[in-house]
């Protein structure tokens, strides 16, 4: 936000509502925008223009009432320019206060994609290659490309995460991060959950590696314990999604348009917000992901999935979904809706080319495109698109390949 506001305004004018009891009291009393203006004047030492500055609001969960504030900043100070932001933790579970619907406009901020994660790394030139869809050179640099796949596999896109290891290069400094960021997020379940609710967030929470462990990683309450049931943990698993810690994937037993109508909503798969703490979760080490353990076989499915999960909704701003027909073990591991196609997609931890699933898939319903994603390099068959893991963004241009 800070960098956004030195490149398009004149001053910034930047307030952090955590912990700032002066600020809370200030919008306490009222919307009254002069007076929360001159406020605000005060408190950054910045002479607020309305043409050249930008305010910023940090942590804006800490004082909903300033979130609600949007609202008349708008109705009566349009000519302000003000970014807002907070964690989902907060901002949309705040109690008695108004939120102000149709008064802003959102952008979700998700962990980085491995298209940035090559940019800050210092890898453009990987990136460019992929947009480029310069599949011949990708193939003649397929081993840089996996081995920061494999980087990214366990650093994932938290920024805290990422900047320590351009800065180190030490995994175990990234593994501490991710540790204390996992502690830091059970302890905001305490701070914003309902009380009674707490318990139960934990343990579905924790229960995510091995779910997501299982061969079939369909959500089964009975890992969570022993005779668990759904009415017992369904605002657990709501809360949890919500606020944007986990991924909920539904099942569809129809690839059918709108693909909504055909959601099952008694099957589900759960996944993390972002592939390296699921790692930080799981204890995996870095020699174990580099060298390709036997024993990791199962996880190793889960974090692929998982990657290929988090590229779908931050780069290709797609909402996915799984694919399984009834009274069948064939699955298909991603269904998106992508304009009037619907896309299966079969994830592929390593090179396995067979496809069993997804060939009945498309005997069956003939789908436009059908994608098997894998450590392969590109090819397209008549009935089969092969996009490389770490070129799984392409995804989004499916049309121009």
């Amino acid at each position: 936000m800070k960098a956004f506001g030195k490149l398009y305004f004149k001053n910034i004018c930047y307030i952090n509502f955590d912990n700032n009891k002066r600020m809370e009291r200030v919008f306490l009393m009222d919307y009254d925008i002069p007076r929360i203006i001159n406020a605000l004047q005060i408190e950054s030492g910045v002479e607020i223009s309305p043409k050249d500055t930008l305010i910023i609001f940090d942590e804006v969960q800490e004082v909903p009432k300033a979130l609600s504030s949007l609202k008349y900043f708008n109705e009566t100070a349009s000519e302000y320019f003000i970014i807002a932001a907070g964690s989902l933790l907060g901002v949309s579970l705040h109690n008695g206060v108004s939120f102000p619907v149709g008064k802003v406009e959102f952008l979700n901020l998700y962990p980085l994609n491995f298209m940035e994660f090559l940019e800050a790394t210092g890898n453009k030139q990987l990136s460019e290659l992929i947009v480029k869809k310069d599949f011949e050179l990708m193939k003649a640099f397929k081993d840089k490309f996996i081995e920061q796949l494999k980087n990214y596999y366990f650093v994932g896109g938290m920024p805290e995460a990422v900047a320590s290891f351009i800065h180190s290069q030490d995994f175990d400094e990234v593994r501490n991060i991710q540790q204390n960021l996992l502690s830091l997020y059970e302890m905001d379940f305490s701070k914003h959950a309902p009380t009674q609710q707490v318990p139960r967030i934990r343990m579905v929470w924790n229960s995510i590696p091995a779910q997501l462990s299982k061969e079939n990683r369909k959500f089964v309450y009975g890992l969570i314990r022993e005779g668990a049931r759904a009415k017992d943990f369904e605002l657990a698993i709501q809360w949890l999604n919500d606020c944007g810690l986990i991924h909920k994937v539904q099942r569809i037993n129809k690839p059918g348009l709108p693909i909504k109508v055909y959601i099952d909503l008694k099957a589900f798969k759960i996944f993390l917000l972002d592939v390296g703490l699921l790692n930080a979760m799981g204890n995996v080490d870095i020699r174990t992901i580099l060298e390709g353990n036997d024993v990791f076989k199962e996880f190793k499915g889960a974090l692929t999935e998982q990657y290929v999960l988090q590229q779908l909704i931050a780069q290709c701003q797609l909402e996915p979904y799984y694919y399984s027909a009834e009274r069948s073990s064939g699955e298909i591991d991603f269904i998106v809706q992508k304009n009037s196609r619907i896309i299966p997609i079969e994830v592929k931890a390593e090179e396995n080319l067979k496809s069993k699933s997804l060939r009945a898939y498309s005997e069956k319903y003939s789908p436009h495109y059908a994608v098997r994603t894998s450590l392969s390099d590109f090819r397209k068959e008549n009935w089969l698109m092969n996009l490389p893991l770490y070129a799984i963004s392409l995804l989004d241009e499916i049309e121009f390949l």
